[in-house]
């Protein structure tokens, strides 16, 4: 027996019901036009504090990103409940296009590159003058990974009191790099922590160093306990409010308009991630040298105009030395 005639209508067709109860699947993704713009000031284990209108809300990444994670500094798109609670949660549906991105490497030999901060306008690059002793090559690392990310470099050096800057002075002269020279004394007055300010006033600066340097104290010493309680919400998954340097973390400046963005002490700073091409950009005060190298020069080989160069004293063979040892680590990765 035949159930319709020849012109059926809608109505006359019955739908089988949803036993589930939810909404049939569909690839039409929301555009969430309506989300609210937040700043993600740190990420603890899948939970991310973000900043939405001088709120510290915790979130979640939407299932719809898929792999692409959000970092801290990321400008983000959030849904849901917004209104900062204990125990509200609201989800991460876009995360906006980076102006610049400061990656790194567990070492040279290692494929997965890390992003540190995204969205930072400087890296400040805290080296101690003693105790322990500087790292120059650390520091060529970082200076590497600033200029390749769009970040430019501050230098501060701490811990004057045990000794002078003058050879770190001399050795990053010619770069003309912005530098600010501290002591323990000065960061317990208070006078360090304003100079160092000047340099940060209306920025997003990522800080920079190896552990002991200092690098946490002088923070610390930016961005009083008062102006902390915005992160509030830090580690809320384990019912800690501190922070203890483990991740990054995302601060207001106290008494001017910018960012302090702590990071955990560094013993290596790799650089697979970067081509080894890009490394001169590094040392603009041996890049017009390399105008008469050989096309495709690695700049460590016998026909290279750099030993010129610096042999008519143009710039320091320190400097030489420093990217030549980068570029030996780089090919030797490249060579296994």
């Amino acid at each position: 027996m035949r159930r319709y005639g020849k012109h059926t209508d809608e109505d006359d067709i019955r739908s089988r019901p949803n036993r589930k109860g939810n909404r049939p699947r569909t690839n039409i993704r929301p555009k969430h036009e309506d989300a609210a713009e937040g700043m993600v000031l740190t990420v603890d284990r899948g939970r991310l504090t973000c900043l939405v209108d001088d709120r510290p809300i915790m979130a979640m990444k939407a299932r719809e990103l898929g792999r692409k994670a959000a970092v801290v500094g990321d400008r983000v798109a959030l849904v849901g409940d917004l209104s900062g609670k204990k125990d509200t949660l609201a989800r991460i549906v876009r995360i906006e296009e980076r102006a610049s991105v400061l990656r790194r490497t567990a070492d040279d030999d290692d494929p997965y590159e890390r992003v540190v901060v995204a969205n930072a306008d400087q890296l400040a690059i805290v080296t101690a003058l003693a105790d322990p002793e500087p790292r120059p090559r650390l520091i060529d690392r970082c200076l590497v990974a600033a200029y390749d990310g769009g970040l430019t470099p501050l230098l501060v050096m701490t811990k004057s009191d045990l000794a002078p800057p003058d050879k770190l002075l001399e050795l990053y002269g010619d770069l003309d790099i912005p530098y600010v020279v501290t002591s323990r004394e000065e960061l317990e007055d208070g006078g360090a922590a304003d100079r160092v300010r000047e340099h940060l006033d209306g920025k997003v600066t990522a800080f920079v160093g190896h552990s002991g340097v200092g690098k946490t104290t002088l923070v610390n010493a930016l961005v009083p306990m008062e102006r902390r309680r915005i992160t509030g919400h830090v580690n809320a998954v384990t019912g800690r409010g501190r922070h203890t340097t483990t991740s990054a973390l995302a601060l207001p400046l106290a008494s001017a308009d910018g960012w302090v963005v702590d990071t955990p002490g560094v013993r290596s700073f790799g650089l697979a991630h970067i081509d080894a091409s890009r490394v001169i950009h590094a040392f603009p005060d041996l890049g017009p040298g390399t105008e008469g190298c050989p096309r495709a020069c690695s700049h460590d080989e016998p026909d290279c105009a750099l030993d010129q160069w610096v042999a008519e004293g143009h710039a320091d063979p320190a400097r030489l030395y420093s990217l030549r040892r980068l570029l030996a680590t780089r090919e030797r990765k490249e060579g296994d």
